[in-house]
């Protein structure tokens, strides 16, 4: 294979053509169509694994990474805890006792949920909890509560509110709901309206007393782990299963992250279009250039070049408009992550995204597959052209042209 003679030819249809302009533009616009694909594929899927991370992060530290269970109304005791310290030391364990309550202060009211949680264990596993907590160390019945509730409260510090609890004190001849004042001690902001509009964090004592509980039974076990889809296993093996269960983080929010995993596959493959149709004009183009250089083509055929020649020089042309694209494609994809990540070009509501600076979180997986799905398309594209140049009767056309 004359490997100059094709690095000419491909160099010469590269210039601009004064004779036919419409075949350059074709190709510009072709050039341009896939480097545009491929800058939106990656900041598209960059913002949308940051977003699954952020909500995952956040999810993470409020819903725990395994959480144990009762099965029966004994079945999560100090025994099971004690037990599980000693086995995996590794991990960080806090017992809870919650409860569906509604707080009230002076005229305004807001229900949620209240637990009841040991302050030093909490805070080793919960780094949101710990922020909210006081210098001062936490009494029986003093209350922390999410910014959603404080602001809906207007709630100060020291600030006396009642608590109203599902379960019913019989009083007399009628049935009153238990009631309590707790003293407000602090907020915390989670990043999520549906957690700082509901959680409540008060003494394990308060509601081991309040609710009547034993003091070595607890409603359930959060559990820290960094490997919380191996430990879990562990888990399993050392609890009763008739009597507990464990469950993870992942398990509670399943339905929410399938489907964003399929709202990312959807969207990629729609982005991927984007370079699909960018690629038409790759086609067009190298169409273009084949029928207005027939007779070069013909005449090289007649003079010895062999049809794999041919054939390699409108597959080169057509690789370097669609390969040089991608290239700049990612370098604009990576300056647009670069501009979105430093400057605040784009501010989110953090009431409902959890947080007000676009997450942007590029996987190497998702940028390879952006890759290769851009490549395949581009050869593909090129493909059709140079073989129909191979085609060309060379008789007929320097016959006839």
């Amino acid at each position: 294979m004359n490997t100059k003679l094709i690095n000419f030819i491909v160099k010469k249809y590269l210039k601009f053509d004064n004779k036919n302009p419409f075949i350059s533009i074709s190709a510009l616009l072709a050039f341009i169509g896939v480097a545009v694909g491929v800058m939106v594929l990656i900041v598209t899927m960059a913002i949308m694994n940051g977003t699954q991370k952020e909500f995952e992060n956040k999810l993470f530290t409020m819903n725990y990474p395994l959480s144990i269970y009762a099965k029966t109304p004994l079945g999560v005791n100090q025994e099971l805890l004690k037990n599980l310290e000693n086995k995996f030391p590794q991990m960080q364990f806090s017992p809870y006792i919650s409860s569906q309550a509604i707080i009230q202060n002076g005229d305004s009211m807001n229900g949620g949920i209240l637990f009841g949680v040991d302050s030093q264990k909490e805070a080793l596993i919960n780094s949101i909890y710990k922020k909210s907590l006081p210098k001062t160390k936490l009494k029986k019945y003093d209350l922390i509560v999410g910014a959603g509730i404080k602001d809906e409260l207007y709630l100060n510090l020291n600030n006396k509110v009642t608590i109203y609890f599902t379960s019913i004190n019989p009083t007399g001849f009628s049935m009153m709901p238990k009631m309590k004042r707790f003293t407000f001690k602090g907020s915390f902001e989670s990043g999520l309206h549906a957690y700082d509009k509901a959680y409540m964090y008060t003494s394990i004592e308060a509601l081991q007393t309040i609710l009547k509980k034993p003091k070595n039974i607890y409603d359930g076990i959060h559990i820290y782990t960094t490997k919380p889809f191996e430990d879990i296993k562990n888990i399993q093996k050392s609890i009763p299963q008739l009597e507990v269960g464990v469950i993870g983080w992942w398990e509670q929010n399943g339905n929410f992250f399938s489907a964003m995993q399929m709202e990312k596959k959807a969207l990629f493959i729609v982005l991927m279009l984007i370079i699909l149709i960018a690629s038409l004009n790759i086609i067009s183009s190298l169409l273009m250039t084949v029928m207005s250089r027939r007779k070069e083509i013909a005449l090289l055929l007649s003079m010895g070049a062999s049809k794999k020649e041919i054939k390699s020089i409108f597959l080169r042309l057509g690789n370097i408009l669609g390969i040089g694209g991608i290239i700049f494609g990612i370098a604009l994809g990576f300056g647009g992550i670069f501009l979105l990540d430093n400057f605040n070009i784009i501010s989110l509501p953090a009431d409902v995204y959890g947080t007000s600076k676009l997450p942007l979180d590029l996987n190497l997986i998702d940028f390879i597959s952006i890759i290769v799905g851009a490549v395949i398309i581009v050869f593909l594209s090129s493909f059709y052209p140079a073989y129909k140049a191979t085609k060309i009767d060379v008789l007929d056309v320097l016959r006839n042209e």
